[in-house]
């Protein structure tokens, strides 16, 4: 008997005929004789009509009563899921975050996981039930609830194979693994059959929705192999694990792009020690987390300075940079909104020449200006107009693309 934990996103709960689909799945595994632990999302576009109906209440509303309201949605669909494996003769329990043991910090909307108490869900296993985890949520020491942000079920399924000891976690959604572009823009897109968790994690934060960053962290931190496959089918999906680097292969994965991007500028501040941590801490007391960070190179006592955020952080960081720019002795704040990030990313391209060459030759024959460019180790990552962001993944695919059919064939 295996201990088998699965995730399902949004778009596999998003109806009660897909609930039931999903049960029948999990009845599957139940009756082959394995433990099943299984976490869902919130139902389909269930989060954003809660968050429509928080705007309807106030422009601006209470972080942790948004945190209570945003965590029903994963309460109803875990409730449902259990009574339709109840329906199927299967014993089932469903629990909340905080019933399943998972204790994070106060951080409402972007909690952190501090730790997990399986007991509880170790119980209900031996008590022959199959437990549904309600996903993206947790409960402080000071018993808040608190949610995980952007993919905190995908966060919440990983944490939870890692303290039980599982084998895997099967991520489930309704794409059959990791593609190397976006199936929406590059139909002929590539499905990787495995990959190492530094480059999901790369393409994951700049971009790939397949898996959220911090859940391929907690894999990679705690060796849990993650399986990323399709609910609606029995096909191979894709695993994400620790891969042996003893040859680099020089090729590229995937590429993802993010138009989650705004840039802030900073004109003419003093080029002196400290004027970079006068803006940047700030921003990070206030949980605004920073990305690309450019300085130009100062002249005459002066310099720009530039960096980009996520456009929901915008606002707050403009209005701490506006602040803080005025005691640095300029009042030159600019913004822009209209921008996207395009990467790609693959193990051995820094020690592998040609790769930003090909980049931007390619970006330079479709007419794409790039405004930034930032790089790891395995990734490249340019910041252009929102506009020619599809445009700019299709070239590059095809650019690339002998790679990735490599990549497929090893």
């Amino acid at each position: 008997m295996a201990l088998i934990v699965q995730k399902y996103g949004g778009s596999s709960v998003a109806d009660a005929e897909k609930i039931r689909n999903v049960a029948r799945r999990i009845g599957r595994g139940r009756a082959s004789g394995n433990d099943m632990v299984v976490v869902v999302s919130a139902m389909g576009h269930t989060t954003d009509e809660l968050l429509a109906l928080a705007q309807q209440m106030t422009s601006q509303p209470d972080e942790r009563e948004m945190d209570v309201l945003l965590s029903t949605g994963e309460i109803v669909s875990s409730t449902l899921m259990a009574m339709a494996l109840k329906s199927d003769g299967y014993p089932a329990v469903s629990l909340t975050g905080m019933q399943a043991g998972i204790l994070t910090d106060s951080r409402h909307s972007k909690a952190r996981i501090k730790s997990v108490d399986p007991q509880r869900i170790r119980g209900e296993l031996e008590k022959g039930n199959v437990v549904i985890v309600a996903g993206f949520q947790g409960v402080t020491d000071g018993m808040d609830t608190t949610t995980l942000g952007r993919g905190g079920s995908d966060t919440t399924a990983v944490a939870l194979a890692a303290s039980l000891g599982a084998a895997v976690c099967e991520i489930y959604s309704d794409v059959e693994g990791v593609l190397s572009a976006d199936p929406r823009i590059v139909p002929d897109a590539v499905k990787l059959s495995k990959i190492g968790y530094e480059e999901m994690l790369e393409l994951a934060t700049y971009g790939a929705k397949v898996m959220a960053p911090r859940a391929v962290e907690l894999g990679q931190v705690y060796d849990m192999p993650i399986l990323v496959a399709s609910s609606r089918s029995d096909a191979p999906g894709t695993l994400i694990c620790r891969e042996d680097l003893m040859e680099i292969r020089n090729r590229v994965s995937g590429i993802a792009q993010d138009t989650n991007v705004a840039k802030i500028t900073v004109a003419g501040v003093s080029d002196h020690p400290g004027t970079a941590q006068s803006i940047f801490v700030p921003l990070a007391e206030a949980n605004v987390s920073v990305d690309t960070i450019v300085q130009n190179a100062g002249s005459d006592g002066v310099t720009d300075l530039t960096f980009t955020v996520v456009r929901s952080d915008l606002a707050k960081a403009l209005s701490i940079v506006k602040g803080v720019s005025q005691e640095l002795g300029t009042d030159r704040v600019v913004s822009d909104e209209t921008l996207a990030k395009v990467s790609i990313v693959g193990t051995g391209m820094q020690n592998s020449p040609g790769y930003a060459a090909k980049m931007f030759q390619t970006l330079y024959k479709e007419d794409i200006n790039i405004q930034l460019i930032t790089t790891s180790e395995i990734r490249i990552t340019c910041i252009i107009s929102e506009a020619r962001a599809e445009d700019a993944v299709r070239a590059l695919h095809r650019a690339f693309e002998v790679e990735f059919r490599q990549s497929v064939q090893d």
